[in-house]
């Protein structure tokens, strides 16, 4: 049992954690807010909120003995990543949209429906954790950095010294934009699909610099979007067989889709009704709509929870995006196409936040006894549910004020536009071969190395370093392994949750300074 808690593992709702998780959260969520507007999305927090909670418990005072649990520390630094990503990714960008298109009656029924959408992210993603479709052993990365940072000041000097060497050197590659996110990462995943996920930044970013006819305009010709949209769907597919075939491991796995779909099925049906479409299109296209907007949201939720699992990357916006070609290829008119993209980029990324911390959670009560970790997972889904809360009520109150000074996040933007241009209508010709080649990549890689949905999410970003980063990463993990012998995994786990620290680290600094600059 941790220190200072002999009854068991740490309440969400105690003084103590309510002390730390309320302002905690109140900070990450006005962060989240500030990030979206200003940069374009909500980062996590996760590590440099463990470092927080890890330095007020190192403090001497008496009033902070209890903020020195491990556990605890763990509740309050995965509540404020939950709220940073909650307020910003999945709260206040969708309902900027319809402000974007000049839509603000749309605000209220679309803010009605992302926060039903955060409250199924957050239920999916506890029952789904440690099930054969997301096992904890997986990577989880952003969750195993934090686990190492929270560790490393319980565990000892050594763990500690390679925490901090890794701190320094991710601090100092990421002030020469040096992505020691990605180098830190290959040190913590399995190399298949971070090797997919690095050759498919690479093609990207170094496509231009082809000689002209050996690639085409990968954007234009819409290779990542079709591969994305065909290895996503395969992925899919795939969690519901895993699911099927393992009935004895995963008897909660089919249950829990099911009900997820008819959630998202029940907000499809509250935002057509809320948002006027039942009186503006005929029972054949609205009958279509809620079904295309239930499964793009729920296909979308699935495939971010995936690549969130395996890498730390979200492909959020770029499925967002799909989603919106998709619906301007059904014909759909510009109120429904802003409520199907609001939706569908609303789902994913709280989804993924809690599976990180949940697996934060699971590797600090490794060794514990069986009803203590089933006890530290309902505290955790109480501290996310509480987070989520924080979050609602920040953007409830921040949205209006900035929405009228003009502060929409700038993706907002993009989406408006490309609603405003519509789309050729060979969009989805170009796209459906690569579709079946991003289906095809999917399935043959199997559904525990998503060679398809990683390839395809690094063709959608545009951070050839990231995949230099990671391919140099994976290099120095395999000579660390032969060559140095004094080294143990413990060891390299510190130092990389150490290296994504130091990069957290700086670009906090970095986002604080820009938004400094941006108020000015």
């Amino acid at each position: 049992m941790p220190a200072g808690e002999p009854n068991g593992h740490p309440a969400a709702f105690s003084r103590a954690s309510l002390a730390l998780i309320i302002p905690l959260g109140l900070l990450a969520a006005l962060l989240g807010v500030q990030m979206v507007t200003v940069l374009g999305t909500a980062a996590t927090t996760a590590v440099p909120a463990a470092l927080l909670v890890m330095a007020l418990g190192a403090l001497p005072w008496a009033v902070l003995h209890r903020f020195r649990c491990v556990h605890r520390q763990n509740l309050a630094q995965g509540a404020a990543a939950i709220a940073t990503i909650a307020a910003g990714n999945t709260l206040l960008l969708p309902i900027g949209l319809p402000m974007a298109l000049g839509r603000p009656d749309l605000v209220l029924p679309l803010f009605a429906g992302v926060v039903l959408a955060l409250i199924v992210d957050l239920l999916l993603a506890w029952r789904l954790f440690a099930t054969p479709a997301f096992p904890a052993e997986a990577a989880w990365p952003q969750g195993r950095a934090a686990a190492e940072t929270l560790l490393a000041g319980q565990e000892g000097e050594r763990r500690g010294v390679a925490l901090l060497l890794g701190i320094a050197a991710g601090a100092v590659g990421a002030m020469y934009r040096v992505p020691m996110l990605a180098f830190g990462l290959a040190f913590l995943a399995p190399p298949w699909p971070l090797a997919a996920f690095a050759i498919g930044l690479l093609v990207r970013g170094h496509a231009p610099d082809l000689p002209s006819g050996w690639l085409p305009d990968l954007m234009r010709a819409q290779v990542p979007q079709g591969l994305l949209l065909g290895a996503a769907l395969a992925a899919v597919a795939q969690l519901v067989v895993v699911a099927l075939r393992r009935r004895a491991e995963a008897r909660a796995v089919p249950p829990a889709l099911a009900l997820a779909f008819a959630a998202h099925l029940g907000i499809a049906v509250l935002l057509a009704l809320a948002g006027g479409l039942a009186s503006r299109l005929g029972p054949g296209m609205l009958l279509l709509f809620v079904a295309y907007a239930a499964i793009a949201a729920f296909v979308h939720l699935l495939a971010c929870g995936l690549a969130a699992m395996h890498t730390g990357w979200l492909p959020a916006l770029a499925l967002a995006m799909i989603a919106l070609t998709l619906g301007l290829l059904l014909g759909f008119p510009p109120a429904a196409l802003c409520l199907v993209t609001a939706f569908t980029a609303a789902t994913g990324p709280a989804f993924a936040a809690l599976g990180q911390a949940l697996a934060t959670g699971r590797i600090l009560r490794e060794g514990t006894p069986p009803g203590f970790e089933q006890e530290g997972t309902r505290q955790q889904l109480r501290a996310a549910l509480l987070a989520a809360a924080i979050a609602v009520l920040v953007v409830a109150l921040a949205h209006a004020p900035l929405f009228a000074a003009g502060r929409i996040p700038p993706m907002d933007h993009v989406y408006a536009i490309a609603i405003r241009a519509g789309t050729a209508p060979d969009v989805f010709m170009r796209m459906l071969p690569w579709a079946i080649a991003g289906a095809a990549l999917q399935l043959a890689g199997g559904p525990t190395r998503q060679l398809g949905l990683l390839f395809a999410t690094g063709l959608m970003l545009l951070n050839p370093a990231a995949g230099w980063a990671l391919l140099a990463g994976l290099a120095c993990r395999e000579l660390a392994r032969r060559r140095l012998r004094s080294v143990t995994p413990e060891d390299l786990r510190a130092f990389a949750g150490g290296t994504i620290a130091g990069d957290a680290l700086y670009g906090l600094y970095d986002s604080a300074w820009r938004l400094a600059a941006g108020r000015r």
